[in-house]
């Protein structure tokens, strides 16, 4: 498994809010603007692993070694389909949530990958993804990891048109997401008692769980209109 990277995405305006020259800059401004803190938060994940203190190191086939190099990947989806909710959502909610998301799990993604810097280890192991967790093979599905979305699936969402179909689509995709990754987080939570495992871990699983009420209500309230 590779660290995934932050790929600018091509010439995809954010939502439309008038037809004036001054709006379509501003469109374009809080794109860049939306990237720039993915990277500015990918950063600060990689400082803020540097600074943290580690009197003991987790091994290579470690659960903690395990859950930063699966998470990534895991995160790396959740900031594809954010980034395409924030370009390309029509409801200004979905483009709030989406360009959330997308910042905050890329800077989780960095702390994952400066934890195995400082560990020693590489960014993939020798062990099959989830081996770290109990129920790890069960929870695969289809060679999938809790929640993420199969190839078709983003296919879709990046090649729906915009308006109410792609953002509903997004956030039920999301959902899902989130929903396995709680599950993970709750196999570290379990498993680990490094103090800086078990607080970012606890972090992301409020976050997410924040998260999942916001997309749920959003979606609700779409699918009523």
């Amino acid at each position: 498994m590779t660290a995934p990277t932050t790929t600018e995405p091509d010439t995809v305006e954010a939502p439309e809010t008038g037809d004036d020259g001054g709006a379509t800059g501003a469109r374009r401004f809080g794109t860049l603007a939306v990237v720039a803190a993915v990277v500015v938060g990918l950063l600060l994940g990689y400082a803020g692993g540097l600074l943290t203190p580690k009197l003991t190191r987790p091994g290579d086939a470690s659960a903690e070694a395990g859950f930063a190099r699966d998470m990534t990947t895991h995160h790396a989806q959740a900031v594809e389909m954010g980034l395409i909710a924030f370009q390309q959502g029509t409801d200004a909610e979905v483009v709030s949530i989406g360009g959330d998301i997308a910042t905050g799990q890329q800077g989780e993604i960095g702390t994952m990958q400066t934890w195995l810097r400082s560990w020693g280890l590489d960014p993939t192991g020798s062990q099959p993804r989830m081996a770290w967790m109990p129920d790890g093979a069960a929870s695969m599905k289809n060679g999938l990891m809790p929640g993420m979305a199969t190839p078709e699936q983003m296919a879709k969402l990046r090649d729906t048109p915009r308006g109410r179909e792609k953002d509903v689509l997004f956030l039920e995709m999301m959902i899902q997401h989130h929903l396995g990754g709680v599950h993970m987080i709750d196999g570290i939570l379990d498993a680990s008692d490094d103090p800086e495992v078990v607080r970012v871990a606890q972090t992301m699983k409020n976050t997410q769980q924040t998260d999942l009420t916001n997309l749920t209500a959003a979606r609700d309230r779409l699918a009523k209109g």
